[in-house]
């Protein structure tokens, strides 16, 4: 290796809410000489990281351009509604998106569902961020509907959540550059799909060549008694025909 050479590494970006842990350990024990970095971004900024070359994979949210991003999708969260502990909606299992019709519902600018405005009333002005919005839920300013993860990420002692069971719905998948397809991208995928140390990393193995049957082996005569060969039956009859006839008496 050159002076001008970098040693291998692996970024991987992550969004909030998304739980790498278990994955960078599995790298860690497998890969030990290889680091691996982690960088936690805003949606918007680990697209810009792949994009840019920054990072080498990410744990995103979809959707992504996949005109130029390949996506794996992971698991999908439930998507829930941050509210005071004194709200009435604490007092209830789960809610409906009818339900929240008459509350001020905030919807901040890097909010991560696919909807024009959320249900309810609009609030006064969009808050920058989700975690600025779970400030202004305790400060009784409205309420906000997130992924269960981004509520625990932000979670107060004075604030609470409750599913919301026809709302739009956040993924999670691991997406890189299609035409960065390195090795050690192909490392991280094989983990997170949970191959074994011993797998192809998913490179189509070579098909066995079939083999060449061997050909039967003679069993050999097994010999007679006395240590001679047996003799055919056939020849034993023909000897048995051949009888003399019987001469008279005088």
């Amino acid at each position: 290796m050159t002076g001008s050479e970098e040693p291998p590494q692996f970024r991987l970006a992550y969004v909030p809410g998304a739980t790498p842990a278990k994955w960078v350990r599995i790298w860690h024990e497998r890969l030990p000489d290889i680091p691996l970095t982690l960088l936690q971004l805003s949606a918007a900024e680990a697209v810009d990281a792949l994009r840019g070359g920054a990072a080498d994979a990410g744990l995103v949210r979809l959707p992504v351009d996949r005109t130029f991003f390949s996506a794996i999708p992971l698991y999908t969260e439930t998507t829930v509604v941050v509210v005071p502990k004194d709200h009435v909606i604490a007092a209830v299992e789960d809610v409906t998106l009818e339900d929240l019709a008459d509350e001020t519902v905030l919807h901040p600018l890097d909010d991560v569902f696919d909807w024009e405005r959320p249900p309810g009333e609009p609030a006064f002005e969009r808050p920058a961020t989700t975690e600025d919005a779970v400030e202004l839920v305790a400060a009784g300013i409205g309420v906000l509907v997130v992924p269960q993860s981004l509520a625990r990420l932000y979670h107060r002692k004075d604030l609470t959540y409750r599913p919301v069971t026809d709302a739009p719905e956040s993924s999670v998948a691991l997406s890189w550059p299609e035409e960065a397809t390195t090795d050690l991208v192909e490392d991280f995928i094989g983990i997170v799909r949970g191959r074994t140390v011993n797998s192809t990393r998913g490179r189509q193995a070579a098909p066995e060549q079939p083999k060449a049957k061997a050909a039967p082996k003679k069993q050999p005569k097994r010999p007679d008694a006395a240590g001679g060969r047996r003799k055919p039956p056939a020849a034993k009859k023909a000897q048995g025909a051949k009888r003399g006839k019987p001469r008279r008496r005088s």
